[in-house]
């Protein structure tokens, strides 16, 4: 196994589970790949390289918590309540009803009291295409839906403050991309899955453990335990000898394996064999011509408390989240972390900027914050967070290779999803699955 993200680690531990013995590589000196920890060199607290929110139908992703045991490590929404504070300070709080889906999400915007009444009922245009979306879900079907989510919202009349304030900025989270520039198709598929069958399926999941804490570490655990190895710090590369892949070379180490997964992202697979891979010249072509999405995250820390909730939606800012850290980790953790998706206008600023943006949008909104004190600012860039979601982007391999014993995993594979903790697990789990086959 090379690479030890969220996918490798899925793969990784499904094949342990099987019986199998692993060795999971690790170029870094951490594990978790794009979502994982890192020690703040002031604070000495564990900070996540970024906000990684969950849904109830993340079903890989939970069923690699529960082989683990690190179930616990995540807390679910009974159902879906997103708060939200507007330009003005103003708060309200999308809140459904116990009811079935998707009508628990017909009742909770149909009693939102951030929109007029007409805006509350354009959702009800929306309701035959989120039913068709779910049965598509259930048969299996790829979705094919023309254009941008930007046509898509225009095609279902969804416009207005409900557009701004519940569709893009999902879209946005789920994709990483603004809805005129990314593909519609998977973001209906993000919609068949939050609204199937289960009510759940919709509501929101924190973690309650930094990110390497919440499944890395215990991923590492399991696969130790069942004869297996991981190694950090061990950049390798990947052997080919005619169609096969006879294994691995670490650091002048050769390691024979009767097969390699590549759990590695789309920008690093180019640089993971030794010479010229020729029956995957065309793979690596393709995943090196993805174009890639930032994410900006700014961390705050405060003299004292300054939120009541554990996270809130802020429409209309150019931060689009913001998570009370202290309420996820408890006495661990005390501050404010925000974040931007699709962050293509911020990336660029400097550290002073983003954390001077991030505060001055916090003091407008929370009044708690008004009177508290600033303590310390932090900026994470992940300019590679996910690929592009774009009409016209290459197309995304499968986990199966031309070449013999060799099979790819990792969020950017083709498994519908965009680039979601849930693709990463499904690819690792496709993977493994098809390794033992």
């Amino acid at each position: 196994m090379v690479g030890a993200g969220v996918a490798g680690l899925a793969a990784a531990t499904m094949l342990a589970e099987a019986g199998r013995r692993v060795l999971v590589l690790e170029a870094r000196g951490q594990l978790g790949g794009r979502a994982t920890a890192f020690r703040d060199r002031v604070t000495g607290e564990l900070v996540d390289n970024g906000q990684h929110v969950l849904f109830g139908c993340y079903r890989e992703t939970f069923a690699m918590l529960r082989r683990i045991g690190a179930e616990a490590n995540v807390r679910v929404q009974t159902t879906l309540e997103v708060p939200y504070l507007d330009p003005q300070g103003r708060r309200s709080v999308l809140r459904c009803p116990p009811w079935p889906s998707p009508l628990h999400l017909l009742g909770g915007v149909l009693g939102w009291d951030a929109l007029r009444w007409p805006e509350r009922l354009q959702v009800l245009r929306v309701a035959p295409a989120l039913l068709g979306a779910r049965k598509a879900v259930a048969r299996g079907d790829v979705d094919r839906s023309p254009g941008t989510v930007a046509g898509w919202l225009d095609r279902h009349g969804q416009t207005g403050r409900l557009r701004k304030w519940l569709w893009e900025p999902l879209a946005v989270a789920a994709l990483n991309q603004a809805p005129g520039e990314a593909a519609a198709a998977p973001f209906v598929t993000v919609l068949g899955h939050m609204f199937g069958p289960d009510p759940r399926s919709a509501s929101m999941a924190l973690p309650l453990r930094p990110l390497h804490e919440m499944y890395a570490l215990p991923a590492q655990r399991y696969v130790e335990e069942r004869r297996g190895e991981v190694r950090l710090n061990s950049l390798a590369r990947v052997r080919v000898e005619g169609n096969r892949a006879v294994g691995v070379d670490v650091r002048g180490e050769r390691v024979d394996a009767p097969a390699v997964i590549a759990a590695v992202p789309w920008f690093g697979l180019a640089s993971l064999f030794q010479g010229e891979p020729g029956p995957l010249a065309g793979v690596v072509t393709a995943a090196s011509a993805m174009d890639s999405k930032p994410i900006v995250t700014v961390n705050l820390w405060y003299d004292r408390a300054v939120m009541d909730d554990p996270f809130v939606g802020l429409p209309g800012g150019q931060m689009h989240w913001v998570f009370d850290k202290r309420q996820a980790f408890g006495e661990r953790a005390s501050h404010l972390s925000l974040v931007a998706s699709g962050a293509d206008d911020l990336v660029a600023l400097d550290q002073e900027a983003l954390v001077s943006l991030a505060a001055r949008e916090v003091a407008a909104v929370i009044p708690g914050a008004r009177n508290a004190v600033l303590l310390r600012g932090t900026v994470i860039r992940e300019k590679r967070a996910t690929f592009s979601l774009a009409p016209g982007q290459p197309s995304r391999p499968g986990v199966r290779t031309s070449v013999a014993g060799l099979f790819l995993a990792g969020d950017w594979i083709d498994t519908g999803l965009p680039g979601t903790i849930e693709s990463a697990a499904l690819a690792g789990h496709m993977a493994a699955q098809a390794l033992l086959s």
